[in-house]
């Protein structure tokens, strides 16, 4: 069940795991309510900014995107039954609250994401995936 009280602190913490990304990652988008990071790779690509992930407070859950497990498939791979339960799609997340454990292992996923992303976007760029 939703908890939106909790959306708030929710939100603020899923963005803290993002945060520490910057830089190299560069903020897109930092409102109360979306955050969002991308890859800086001009050298490769004309549009020089591709996205990483964000944060979202939607209307019932707190949605955590991120793209290094949809363009990296084998990062899904170990993750905790629980944690894959609050997959939706190839690289959303949803919470609807604040859960210690799960932030702890999302945030290693995206410390690993966030030092693959960049191979993986050269690769995809370069018709390589």
């Amino acid at each position: 069940m939703a908890e939106p009280d909790a959306f708030p602190e929710t939100f603020q913490r899923l963005r803290g795991i993002l945060k520490r990304h910057v830089p190299p990652l560069v903020v897109t988008v930092d409102g109360a309510r979306d955050y969002s990071l991308a890859v800086d790779r001009p050298e490769i690509q004309p549009e020089a900014r591709r996205y990483f992930g964000g944060v979202n407070v939607r209307k019932n859950y707190v949605s955590y995107y991120l793209m290094g497990v949809y363009g990296d498939p084998r990062l899904v791979e170990g993750l905790s039954p629980d944690l894959r339960k609050r997959m939706q799609g190839k690289s959303c997340f949803n919470f609807s609250k604040v859960d210690e454990g799960l932030f702890a292992e999302l945030s290693a996923l995206t410390d690993t994401a966030a030092t693959r992303y960049p191979e993986v976007l050269d690769h995809f760029l370069a018709g390589k995936l």
